[in-house]
């Protein structure tokens, strides 16, 4: 209890009130925002963690189920219920861009996703495996968009902030100086409680800015990440089905 009682005094609690309550009524209005924006910012960032640990964790399940299967579409006939994920996603793409492209050449779907190498009598030619791998393409690119979702929300918390912290001081300092003129004092102390208040929105932008560009970062990596594995998983599916289905040019 001392420990935490003398860890809480050492904190600057007083100054910020005492800045907080000189701040003039712009001062006050841009501190409100950014304590709005750094709520908004935090919530983003942990929405954002969970889903993208979450969508990590169901791509790996995905990749070790789809590797143990028999052929391609194994899992696309099982019609087993899987977790969502980006892989999951380009897997089914590609496996309803393969069934729309059989049924184009008035053959039965069943006929080739139940085949065996070296058996069937429908195959791919080099147009439609390049439809299917067009197909992945877009779903991966759709799945990372989404991921990048609000993202620009952060990148703008992390470039905002703090200028607008700064517009909130100058502003504060030139009213600070501006009534100091109007008594004719040169004081400090009649300046000081003023500009302290004005540099209470430049802290409080710069501690909105600092995590929001820490967690920009973070999450930009994490979702570079998933995009290298999803793309990669692309094509590998794309690969399998090329070699499943004897190619014919």
């Amino acid at each position: 209890m001392l420990l935490y009682e003398q860890m809480l005094s050492a904190l600057p609690i007083g100054g910020v009130n005492f800045a907080l309550q000189n701040s003039n009524p712009s001062g006050k209005v841009i501190v409100l925002l950014l304590l709005l924006g750094s709520i908004m910012a935090w919530s983003l960032m942990i929405a954002k963690i969970r889903e993208l640990i979450e969508a990590k964790r169901a791509s790996e399940r995905f990749r070790m189920a789809y590797r143990k299967a028999s052929s391609p579409v194994s899992l696309y006939l099982k019609k087993e219920q899987q977790p969502a994920c980006p892989l999951l996603e380009v897997y089914q793409a590609v496996c309803e861009e393969l069934n729309i492209l059989i049924e184009a050449r008035g053959a039965n779907p069943d006929d080739l996703f139940h085949s065996r190498e070296g058996t069937s009598t429908l195959t791919l030619n080099s147009s439609q495996v390049a439809a299917v791998r067009n197909a992945a393409e877009r779903t991966v690119a759709d799945q990372m968009m989404l991921f990048e979702n609000n993202m620009g929300f952060l990148a703008t918390a992390t470039t905002t902030a703090p200028f607008l912290g700064l517009l909130g001081t100058v502003w504060g300092v030139m009213e600070s100086f501006a009534g100091m003129a109007a008594k004719g004092t040169a004081m400090l102390s009649a300046v000081a409680p003023g500009i302290s208040g004005a540099l209470l929105t430049t802290v409080v932008g710069l501690l909105v800015a600092l995590p929001s560009s820490v967690g920009y970062n973070m999450l930009s990596d994490w979702i570079r990440k998933l995009s290298v594995r999803t793309d990669n998983f692309a094509q590998e599916v794309v690969a399998d089905i090329e070699r499943y289905y004897a190619l014919q040019e």
